[in-house]
């Protein structure tokens, strides 16, 4: 059986952190809680901003929404592209698609922003599936989108998908459904905060070498 694997997108994928704190900064500062450290914000990359925006600026759930529509209205137009992939994903994506493996985008941003990224990044051929939050903020839980892509792929065992990410949400939601994990530490995350993936691995070179030699195991 070819693998399965599901990527988180941000921190995984694409090195997003300058437009996602920016759009962090620019919110906060519509709040009236100004945040001049970007470094201090990379705390948003990651998981959802709702939970976020009332952690980090202990706002209410009502104010919290309120810093999400001020997020996007910057990221909208400017933030998204203030974007990159990380050196060697595109080889990656193409090495996993041409040994047959199933590939996912599973990401708590919003899908149509996913959507957008991928496109924008030409590498939406190499996904069987796509799969973010609503832009109602539900599905907001790496559980949730997880369970969403195996529905939409029609799978019904989560031990034979293996996800990717860089952040605890990552790992903890794909221990929550029953899948397998690898954590990357070229991301956004600390080691302290993956060490209960199932691998690690350093770069995207690293990542690649491993699914390989496990899609020719589960071959």
């Amino acid at each position: 059986m070819n693998s399965i694997i599901f990527f988180d997108l941000d921190g995984t994928l694409t090195e997003s952190g300058l437009g996602i704190t920016r759009c962090v900064q620019y919110a906060l500062e519509k709040l009236g809680r100004p945040e001049p450290s970007l470094e201090k914000l990379r705390v948003f990359i990651g998981p959802p901003l709702i939970d976020m925006f009332q952690k980090y600026a202990h706002l209410n759930e009502a104010d919290a929404k309120r810093g999400v529509h001020y997020y996007r209205e910057r990221y909208n137009t400017i933030g998204i592209f203030e974007n990159q992939l990380y050196p060697g994903i595109r080889e990656l994506l193409q090495a996993l698609d041409e040994a047959g493996c199933t590939l996912a985008i599973t990401s708590a941003k919003p899908e149509p922003y996913v959507r957008q990224i991928a496109d924008y990044f030409t590498i939406t051929p190499y996904f069987d599936e796509i799969v973010g939050s609503t832009m109602q903020e539900t599905r907001t839980k790496k559980p949730e989108v997880i369970v969403e892509a195996m529905r939409r792929l029609h799978l019904s065992d989560p031990e034979a998908v293996t996800m990717v990410g860089d952040r605890a949400d990552d790992i903890q939601g794909a221990k929550t459904v029953g899948t397998r994990s690898v954590g990357v530490l070229y991301g956004y995350g600390t080691p302290a905060e993956l060490c209960k993936a199932d691998a690690l691995v350093k770069t995207p070179a690293d990542l690649k070498q491993f699914l390989l030699e496990k899609n020719l195991k589960d071959d």
